[in-house]
């Protein structure tokens, strides 16, 4: 004859639903982007050069470009303002309009607002370095 008790049962069904709520929980949270960038648009053409991505969240492209940019940032961020325009946003979708980004799309700017180049869909580390050099120099 087996016994299984009531609170023992319970105890599991409890323990594998924080188990799963843990595991959901910590993918979603992996899924976030690295370190928060500005979304302040404005700041472009301020007396800062700066890199700003076009972000959709409803797609790929954006979120592989701003890995790139987390690779990066810490080598460029001292003379470079890595902002974002997040295009589910009004200001973030006039401002892609306004210089034809859409996501994913990198727009390089001078200190004083001027384009100095766009990058569509990186590939990789060495295409977005090799961009910012010749945008902002070495």
């Amino acid at each position: 004859m087996t016994f299984t008790s009531k609170p023992a049962s319970r105890w599991r069904t409890r323990a594998i639903v924080l188990l799963l709520f843990l595991v959901v929980g910590g993918l979603i949270w992996s899924q976030l982007p690295r370190g928060a960038y500005p979304t302040d648009v404005s700041r472009v053409g301020a007396g800062r050069p700066a890199l700003v991505l076009a972000f959709d969240m409803n797609y790929g492209g954006g979120a592989a470009a701003m890995e790139l940019m987390n690779a990066v940032r810490r080598d460029y961020a001292e003379r470079v303002d890595f902002l974002v325009a997040h295009l589910g946003m009004a200001d973030g979708q006039a401002f892609a309009a306004r210089h034809r980004a859409g996501d994913g799309t990198l727009l390089l700017f001078a200190g004083d607002g001027e384009l100095l180049g766009r990058l569509h869909h990186p590939r990789d580390v060495d295409e977005l370095r090799h961009a910012l050099d010749a945008a902002f120099g070495r």
